[in-house]
């Protein structure tokens, strides 16, 4: 029987989305209608999907979303030259181009184009060096929503032993760097550890505080887990639409806390989107 208290993502969700609201209902008022511009290339149902929800949430918190969708036998060059109307276009604030593209594609090439100041997801080169760096910038959205989960559920982070499975450009790395920078609900004591350790469990049964980030469904088992320990699946692959998470279900009876199988960290990185978004919107109006 599970013993383990659950840390949903929907209430923290709710309250970034509701102080965006807010900022977004500042802009209006200041004379500027703040726009998230969408990119998709190709015909995959599941990120058609995902654009369609992002569209429906921007209209919901009152921004507009102008949104291009490229063939799926469309160049390089096309994707850029997509980008590269939106980099100049000054009614624009954020891009998101929707992830996976066909894989004739090269999308770290088409995010390099981007202007990082329009870039919402926060993975631009110079957005991740802002990061390292600790300066101002967009952040990552998933490590920056598992920051705001723990804060939201009161999970002390500072001082304390984090340990991360997973060394991936989008979510391990960078939550490293977020959570060990000098801040009240970061400053923590980092290690992260990957899959070519071989005795990776070592170090996830010492941690206070362990994030699955493996991409890799069923990993991390109660054994791996040190009891009491506060659980965070930030690791996820699909089959088909069927979620499969890097944390098995029974780690809930070993840990103290934990993110549930399904709504944990998903609605905190959607919520750190439209944050990224409206920040950038407010910097481009010169108003924060």
């Amino acid at each position: 029987m599970s013993s383990a208290r659950l840390l949903p993502g929907a209430p923290v969700a709710e309250q970034v989305l509701s102080e965006v609201a807010a900022s977004v209902a500042e802009l209006r008022a200041a004379g500027v209608t703040p726009a998230l511009a969408t990119v998709l290339v190709g015909d995959d149902d599941a990120s058609a999907g995902y654009i369609r929800i992002k569209s429906r949430q921007a209209a919901e918190l009152g921004f507009v979303s102008p949104h291009v969708h490229l063939a799926a036998s469309a160049s390089q060059a096309d994707l850029h030259a997509v980008l590269a109307d939106f980099n100049a276009d000054k009614t624009v604030h954020g891009v998101l181009v929707q992830y996976p593209i066909p894989g004739r594609l090269d999308y770290d090439r088409a995010l390099a184009e981007l202007d990082p100041d329009k870039d919402v997801d926060g993975m631009h080169p110079v957005n991740m060096g802002r990061l390292a760096l600790g300066l101002p910038g967009p952040l990552p959205c998933t490590p920056a929503g598992i920051e705001a989960l723990l804060a939201f559920h009161g999970v002390p982070v500072a001082g304390r032993e984090v340990v991360i499975l997973g060394r991936g450009a989008t979510l391990g790395r960078p939550l490293a760097m977020l959570l060990a920078q000098k801040r009240p609900t970061a400053n923590a004591a980092v290690t992260v550890v990957h899959t070519g350790v071989a005795d990776w469990p070592r170090y996830t049964r010492r941690a206070e505080i362990l994030v699955a980030a493996a991409g890799v469904p069923g990993i991390v088992r109660p054994e791996h887990v040190r009891p009491g320990a506060v659980v965070v699946g930030g690791g996820v692959r699909y089959e088909g639409r069927r979620l499969l998470p890097d944390v098995d279900e029974s780690c809930a009876e070993v840990a103290g806390a934990i993110t549930p199988r399904v709504g944990g960290v998903g609605p905190t990185t959607v919520a750190m989107l439209f944050r990224n978004a409206v920040d950038a919107a407010r910097r481009q109006a010169g108003l924060g």
